[in-house]
């Protein structure tokens, strides 16, 4: 029975497999350009940009179209292009400054070829899972001390805060110590539960989502914490929360450590749900 058992669990890890297999066999036909250092620099500016870029447009558009301010956690605010552009191009200047010649330096000393398999589904899963954990964990105590020494914040964590209504562009607006610390932080959760190659860039694609939909300023009924149950994701009223008012809510997604630790403060409803708990309540009446 035992041997069935163990048979089946062969076949469903060898299935789980088979189904990311395609895509890593496709992904393998670029392998040069995704092992050259120009790889790591390009994928992470084209997500994070193609990420802001629907945000920028909805900020472009909200003076103009009064429908979308009810989803704005700041409704009357929206980034102008003197606010944009900085951001932009300090993210453009950090990544070709410092992070391709890290690259650059991580591709001489250490050439490695793709393994031709594909990881298992739920090892894919978990890994992110884990990486997005720990992750949450290493950057709330990272956070705290950063706040709670005021030479530390005055010299790495102040640029951050500059904008206090946040905006998706303004999510990597920071100083190149905040930027290599969250580089840090993800190399070793990377490197330490040995993960695949894809799960690591399905992992940066997904961290990047989150941190952009965090900073974005727009609360929608789909946003990502409230398919997250129980309220253990934070999401972006969270976080704005944080730039608001500095003492609160340190941890960039989840909100266990900031419970745990006395940190956490709920953040009010939006708009829209109270809009909807009216016409629910009128519907019922009549």
């Amino acid at each position: 029975m035992s041997c069935y058992n163990s048979s089946e669990l062969q076949v469903l890890c060898s299935s789980s497999q088979l189904f990311l297999q395609p895509l890593w066999d496709r992904l393998k036909t670029w392998e040069a350009f995704i092992q050259s250092p120009f790889f790591p620099v390009l994928f992470s500016v084209i997500t994070y940009v193609g990420f802001c870029l629907p945000f920028v447009v909805l900020d472009v558009l909200n003076p103009w179209v009064p429908s979308l301010r009810r989803y704005k956690i700041h409704p009357d605010f929206s980034p102008s292009a003197r606010q944009l552009l900085p951001c932009l191009r300090q993210t453009l200047y950090q990544h070709v400054v410092y992070v391709f010649p890290l690259t650059l330096l991580h591709w001489v000393h250490s050439p490695k070829l793709l393994p031709p398999e594909a990881p298992q589904l739920l090892e894919l899963v978990s890994h992110i899972v884990f990486c997005l954990l720990l992750f949450d964990g290493e950057f709330f105590v990272w956070h705290v001390l950063h706040h709670r020494v005021p030479w530390l914040y005055r010299t790495f964590h102040k640029v951050h805060h500059q904008n206090s209504s946040s905006f998706a562009l303004a999510t990597q607006y920071m100083s190149v110590w905040e930027l290599f610390s969250l580089g840090f932080f993800d190399l070793v959760n990377i490197k330490l539960l040995k993960c695949h190659p894809l799960t690591v860039l399905i992992f940066h694609v997904v961290n990047i989502w989150l941190s952009v939909e965090d900073h974005s300023g727009y609360d929608f009924p789909w946003s990502t914490h409230r398919l997250v149950p129980f309220g253990w994701y934070g999401g972006v009223a969270h976080h704005d929360l944080h730039h608001s008012q500095f003492n609160c809510n340190f941890a960039p997604y989840f909100t266990h450590w900031d419970k745990l630790l006395g940190t956490f403060r709920p953040a009010p409803l939006p708009a829209w749900w109270n809009c909807g708990c009216v016409i629910s309540s009128a519907q019922v009446g009549n």
